[in-house]
């Protein structure tokens, strides 16, 4: 039994490795800002609340911890303040907490935003880092801070994942599953025909856990990590369309005066996709994940569509449970604003 300690622990990675941890017999503390409120696993894990910028609360949640998995972070909905603030010096709190605390190691959860919209594919480990807005300038930066506590002789493994669905997701992909739910079609910016990889969280929690018990100078490296199989953007949201039964479609629409209209909606704030979300929505989006195959021993178990249906399912089971919730979190269904009118000519 290990003691982990997870930053962001009440989020939708958080929750999902704080239950393949516990599975596993460890000793685990949340770290989140938000409330811990998972009935089935709240009396097994201990729960300190707090926010990452908070020196104090973070030196609280690190204490004891063997091992450290940082995956709080603010998302791009967040102000570029807040952005920064929580992912970058947040991140330092974390290691300089850790390393107080004489933790093993610090797995960071980073993204593949660092790597911007590049123009070849895939994208490979040592490929140029080049960030959208301020939350992939954020992440950029987060790497940096990790690589300097790396300089001082800690164990610092840097994962970059792929967008990530499962069990507890929802925020822009609460937009799919409630379309596909209610018997509509579905936009697709451009043609859809190009490919864009996903990630289970059940996958990406397997590699965090390697990434903690694997030999410290095998893990102390950047992994990409995405699924191995998946197709293009329209297959794969078809499938989900498919299983719900409506025998609705996909539909794709001209780029250029989509994007157009969509920097407009969210500019006025009446949308609640983001530039990188509709800027590469309709762009080629893979990583190799060769690297963690080889060196990590990295096997995912999930397609995007076996990804994406599963998500669908369990959103259809506990629908009843967050129709009413509200906030810009991966947890919550983010609010459709204007797009929520579109839904009727589908």
């Amino acid at each position: 039994m290990a003691k982990y300690m997870v930053t962001g622990g009440a989020g939708f990675l958080g929750i999902n490795l704080v239950r393949y941890l516990l599975d596993r017999g460890h000793e685990v503390t949340s770290l989140d800002v938000a409330e811990f409120d998972y009935a089935d696993v709240k009396d097994r894990v201990r729960v300190v609340t707090g926010d990452i910028r908070d020196m104090d609360k973070v030196r609280q949640a690190a204490d004891g911890a063997e091992f450290v998995v940082h995956c709080a972070a603010a998302l791009p909905l967040y102000s570029p303040e807040d952005i920064f603030s929580t992912d970058v010096d947040g991140t330092s709190n974390v290691l300089t907490a850790a390393e107080e605390a004489g933790a093993d190691r610090v797995v960071h959860v980073s993204s593949t935003a660092v790597y911007g919209v590049p123009d070849h594919h895939p994208i490979f480990e040592d490929d140029p880092k080049i960030g959208v807005g301020p939350y992939g300038e954020a992440k950029i930066q987060a790497e940096e801070v990790c690589k300097a506590f790396r300089v001082k002789g800690m164990c610092v493994p840097i994962l970059r994942p792929k967008s990530f669905v499962g069990p507890e997701r929802l925020g822009v992909f609460a937009m799919l599953y409630d379309w596909a739910h209610d018997g509509r079609g579905f936009p697709m910016i451009g043609s859809g025909e190009n490919r864009y990889q996903l990630l289970d969280v059940e996958d990406l929690c397997e590699v965090i856990y390697l990434c903690c018990t694997l030999d410290r100078d095998t893990v102390n490296d950047e992994f990409n990590i995405g699924a191995k199989e998946f197709g293009t953007m329209k297959a794969d949201f078809q499938a989900v369309l498919d299983h719900a039964g409506h025998g609705k479609k996909i539909r794709s629409f001209p780029a250029g005066p989509v994007i157009f209209a969509l920097k407009v909606l969210e500019k006025l704030k009446l949308s609640p996709l983001y530039k990188w979300v509709y800027e590469t929505a309709c762009q080629e989006s893979f990583v190799s994940i060769e690297k963690a195959e080889r060196v990590l021993g990295y096997t995912p178990k999930y397609s995007n569509k076996d990804a994406l249906i599963r998500n669908y399912d369990w959103y259809v089971e506990h629908l009843q449970e967050f129709k009413k919730a509200k906030g810009i979190s991966h947890r919550v269904p983010w609010s459709q604003g204007a797009l929520a009118l579109a839904k009727k000519l589908f």
